[in-house]
């Protein structure tokens, strides 16, 4: 995510980088890389501009404390003013209304149906609503088909009436099933249309007159950049919608519609999509993500999806057996399955301070699990919960079961001992305490 504006940016600071002051030669040489980097990025050339002017005046209105240089005030500077381009703050959804009315829009192939199953999925695990899908592409039955199958992967109703070509009469029809039903969130997949097509944007306006939505959310593919920008305001002009939704973050996304859509449009980006699963999405905050954008990471996003995956129930569970040094390969399988279901590794590590930057020429395989997943599942249950039994005879069977060579069954057995070692030593405040005073004097 960002990779190439942030080592264009960090390029760009190495200018400052050794001079013991601010001048408006050395601020003018870096602001000029720096307003490169956002067009290359495909920034609209007047945020950009205006940008690099308000980070230059305001350089150059700083005295450089002894304690800090040049560089690490500009990036301190870099970072609140790249916090405010991209609103500042973080914008929650409303709920004035049960229920409350989402209508869904966007161009064609922006990614609104996956969109939809996973902003109804979030609303259901970690706000606590129950939410109604209504089908309203009249389009596209592939659209209604995708949608179902989403709300039955989740677990949460959808509304289609494949008879009818009237989408306002469908969101009226589902809005008052969410009424008898009890749902307090109704969320509208509207179809995929062109801000060139007349006839298209006169029916989504129909739709928003019909059922007065709470909330208007504008998808987009944050892959198109700069046209992202100018179909937003497109958009807006004719809904005047409430927010932003940046779709394909985990792809090669430039961040022109991420840094130059708030400006544009005036309106704040409340999700960003970052992978097909439905778990992807995550709630837009303006200073972590300007954080990551500049190499600093993002560890508090990676401790908020790092907690809706792990059950306390479980992890209290979890921390007896290691006390009691009964930690087996189902709960190590289990803990795999809980961390794959954080997101992309490749931006799992982009989230930690310095990480970012060390991996952004390494190809990290989502799928690197996958020959420790085929060990684990050719044990027999006996072998799971009991590892120790696992003599060479077996080892042997599981590599030839599970389609990897002896010396990967070994590699894991070991790595798996290894863990529980020093998860054991972890788990005991007395052992913790020896190993502390056993360690060499800095």
């Amino acid at each position: 995510m960002f990779e190439n504006l942030s080592d264009k940016l960090d390029r760009a600071f190495k200018v400052l980088k050794g001079q013991g002051t601010i001048t408006e030669i050395n601020v003018a040489e870096t602001m000029k890389e720096i307003r490169k980097a956002l067009l290359d990025a495909d920034v609209n050339y007047k945020t950009a501009k205006a940008f690099t002017d308000d980070v230059r005046q305001k350089a150059l209105g700083n005295n450089v404390l002894t304690s800090i240089s040049p560089g690490q005030l500009l990036t301190k500077l870099m970072n609140d003013e790249l916090t405010a381009l991209m609103g500042g703050t973080t914008a929650d959804l409303n709920f004035p209304a049960t229920p409350t009315i989402i209508l869904i829009a966007g161009l064609n192939g922006a990614g609104k149906t996956t969109f939809t199953g996973k902003l109804a999925n979030y609303l259901k695990t970690q706000r606590n609503k129950k939410p109604l899908l209504v089908a309203d592409d009249i389009y596209r039955p592939a659209a209604i088909d995708q949608l179902e199958v989403l709300g039955q992967q989740i677990g949460i109703p959808v509304y289609a009436n494949r008879e009818s070509k009237d989408p306002v009469a469908i969101a009226r029809e589902g809005i008052a099933l969410a009424k008898q039903n009890g749902n307090n969130v109704v969320i509208i997949d509207t179809a995929g249309r062109l801000a060139i097509d007349e006839a298209m944007m006169v029916e989504i306006e129909q739709v928003k007159d019909a059922v007065k939505p709470h909330e208007i959310l504008f998808v987009v593919d944050s892959m198109t950049g700069q046209d992202a920008v100018n179909t937003a305001k497109v958009f807006n002009d004719r809904l005047d919608f409430t927010g932003v939704v940046l779709t394909k973050l985990d792809g090669d996304t430039r961040g022109g519609a991420a840094l130059s859509i708030k400006s544009v449009v005036n309106k704040p980006i409340k999700f960003i999509g970052t992978g097909e699963k439905m778990e992807a999405l995550d709630v837009f905050h303006p200073d972590r993500m300007a954080s990551r954008i500049l190499g600093m990471g993002d560890v508090v996003s990676l401790v908020e999806r790092a907690q809706q995956q792990f059950d306390e129930k479980e992890a209290a569970e979890l921390q007896k057996k290691i006390r009691k040094n009964k930690f087996d390969f189902n709960d190590f399988y289990s803990q795999i399955q809980q961390i794959k279901k954080m997101g992309n590794m490749k931006d799992l590590m982009g989230m930690i301070p310095g990480v970012g930057k060390m991996m952004k020429d390494v190809e990290v395989d989502d799928n690197a699990f996958k020959a420790i997943e085929a060990i684990i599942q050719s044990m027999t249950p006996f072998e799971k919960e009991n590892p120790e039994t696992i003599n060479q005879s077996r080892r042997n069977r599981i590599a030839k079961g599970s389609g990897t060579d002896i010396q990967e069954v070994n590699r894991l057995m070991k790595q798996f001992d290894d863990m529980k070692k020093v998860m054991k030593q972890m788990s005991n405040p007395a052992a913790m305490a020896n190993m502390m005073r056993r360690m060499p004097k800095m």
